[in-house]
């Protein structure tokens, strides 16, 4: 309610009304104006003498926050000061964002946000969000409502397990949750005062951090069993006492945990998976655009999934549902994909893997008729043997594609599809250049973090970035707008959909499966009306006579208004 604006009946003028005076404005991020609050403004509000005399436009401070900006040396060095700026202005932030998309996502989030998490503690300026530890047991609603706003549209949680492809960073994972809340607001205008970010520090099991004297973490083995089990469900009955209406976005769990926490809590409350269901999303998007070229529908290509998790899983599963709506055979289905882990092939009768596993494992008679013999077959025989038609990668580990799998494929496909999905860049299993180079030219390639554009043979091709950014907000978006009461993998479905028919054909013919970042608030849009017409068609929300003007109304522009006293 503080950050609501009101009309002025004689004028019509919209303005926000403040309580804040002083210092304790210029010190409320989501309030700060700085140097661009209006003479009437300081006077009314008890700013005068603390601030320079000169009035700067918003254009003028974005001017400075480039300069400023583009003398950091490093990634890590803009990534902090893009933090503090956001500590002290949040519209300036997230206006400097918006008009530097490209520049500044990279920054934010993937791939930068991992070096962040890592070096957490020692680069740690000013606290966001909500930490939850152990000894909060038995009071997680107080601590919850210690942030002072009721309404919450959006929650981005995190356990710190498993935090991209660098694993767990403790308290450090909190870096996740921020910078995903950030893409939320940027991309789908869903205002900051509605974003929360948690981190559940329930422990961690990485020694360095343990032992690193400026760690600013729960000190403890992680949390695991029962202890654990009980954490989360007084968390998930909190957030449902505090922030009733709010959608619930579980993110960098590990695997076994991930999947028991978005099963047990879906029908519960609004919620989902990001690493399971928007990557998911983002390959379904990304074949759909690459239908235009090589002709194929989801039953016409054969898959390889190297890695087993939480996206490999999700990929997995979103596959068999989209060739069901074709119509296939789910055994059928099931046969076009094998998987890989780091310990091979999954194949039945394979020992140590869990139900999650064995129910995408090939049968014995599938592996013996390609010629996969042996209890650990690596993701290159895979691919020589079965010579799939798309590739994907989300192993976590680089270098995982090779030479001699790339043109296995391209014997076999005209077009072949290769997504190293892999993050921060480090962790990509091959770089775009060398896809192309192998596949003479003729491989359609999208990767997890942002590469530059590849001149082969004199044509350039475009690599696309399967940012999830182009799906999570807007479907955030389109559960807030529709009030629905569950997300499905229906819904991820539709903004999936919704996201390919933003790809212009000219760009397919370049090679980008996605379309440009700078686009996202438009994507996101569409994507949100498509995940609430969604909602509504399988019976999760009611009707809504306009839900186009609804999203419109929801979405937050970064620009000053006039503040007057309340």
């Amino acid at each position: 309610m503080r950050f609501r604006p009101a009309i002025d009946a004689a004028t019509g003028e919209m303005y926000l009304p403040v309580l804040e005076r002083g210092v304790q404005l210029l010190e409320e991020p989501l309030l700060n104006k700085g140097t661009a609050f209006s003479e009437e403004e300081r006077d009314a509000l008890g700013l005068r003498g603390l601030l320079p005399s000169h009035v700067s436009t918003m254009d003028e401070q974005l001017d400075r926050v480039a300069e400023q900006f583009h003398t950091k040396d490093s990634s890590i060095e803009k990534h902090i000061y893009l933090a503090g700026l956001h500590d002290r202005n949040e519209t300036l932030f997230f206006r400097f964002v918006l008009e530097n998309l490209e520049e500044t996502v990279p920054i934010i989030y993937t791939p930068t946000v991992a070096e962040a998490c890592s070096h957490w503690s020692e680069i740690f300026r000013q606290a966001r969000g909500i930490y939850i530890t152990p000894d909060d047991r038995g009071s997680m609603a107080k601590v919850l409502r210690s942030r002072g706003i009721q309404e919450i549209s959006v929650i981005v949680v995190t356990d710190n397990e498993r935090i991209l492809g660098i694993g767990d960073q403790g308290a450090g994972g909190m870096g996740i949750p921020i910078g995903k809340l950030a893409l939320y607001t940027a991309a789908a205008g869903i205002h900051p005062s509605r974003c929360l970010p948690i981190s559940l520090d329930f422990g961690t099991n990485n020694e360095e951090r343990l032992a690193n004297p400026l760690y600013l973490g729960w000190r403890g083995p992680r949390i695991r069993g029962d202890e654990y089990r009980e954490l989360i469900e007084e968390f998930v009955a909190a957030v449902k006492e505090v922030f009733p209406t709010a959608l619930l976005q579980w993110e960098d769990f590990a695997n076994l945990t991930s999947f028991r926490n978005l099963e047990t809590y879906r029908k519960s409350l609004p919620s989902f998976n990001d690493d399971i269901e928007g990557t998911a999303a983002m390959v379904i998007a990304g074949l759909l655009a690459a239908k235009r070229v090589t002709g194929r529908g989801f039953g016409d290509h054969t898959y390889a999934i190297h890695g087993a998790g939480s996206a490999g899983t999700g990929i997995y599963r979103h596959l068999l549902a989209v060739m069901a709506d074709e119509g296939i055979d789910p055994e059928e289905a099931g046969r076009r994909i094998l998987v890989t882990d780091s310990k091979g092939l999954l194949v039945d009768g394979r020992a140590g893997m869990d139900d999650r596993k064995k129910a995408m494992a090939a049968s014995k008679d599938m592996a013996r008729k390609l010629g996969l013999k042996g209890r650990e077959v690596g993701i290159a025989e895979v691919v020589e043997l079965f010579r799939p038609s798309v590739l994907i990668g989300v192993c976590g580990h680089c270098g995982e594609f090779t030479e001699p799998m790339i043109k296995a494929m391209a014997t076999e496909t005209e077009r072949p599809v290769v997504m190293p999905l892999s993050n921060p860049t480090s962790k990509t299993e091959a770089p775009p250049e060398d896809i192309i180079r192998w596949s003479e030219g003729r491989a359609i390639v999208a990767t997890g973090s942002p590469f530059p554009e590849v001149v082969y043979d004199g044509k350039t091709h475009t690599v696309g970035q399967a940012n999830n950014v182009y799906i999570f907000p807007g479907v955030g978006l389109g559960v807030i707008a529709s009030h629905a009461s569950e997300v499905t993998s229906g819904m991820f479905t539709a903004g999936a959909r919704a996201l390919a028919d933003m790809v212009e054909d000219d760009m397919v013919e370049r090679g980008a499966l996605f379309p440009p970042i700078d686009e996202v608030r438009t994507i996101s849009r569409k994507v949100a009306h498509a995940v609430a017409e969604q909602a509504v068609a399988e019976g999760v929300a009611r009707p809504c006579v306009d839900i186009e003007g609804v999203i419109d109304q929801m979405m937050w522009n970064p620009a000053y208004l006039p503040y007057r006293p309340a």
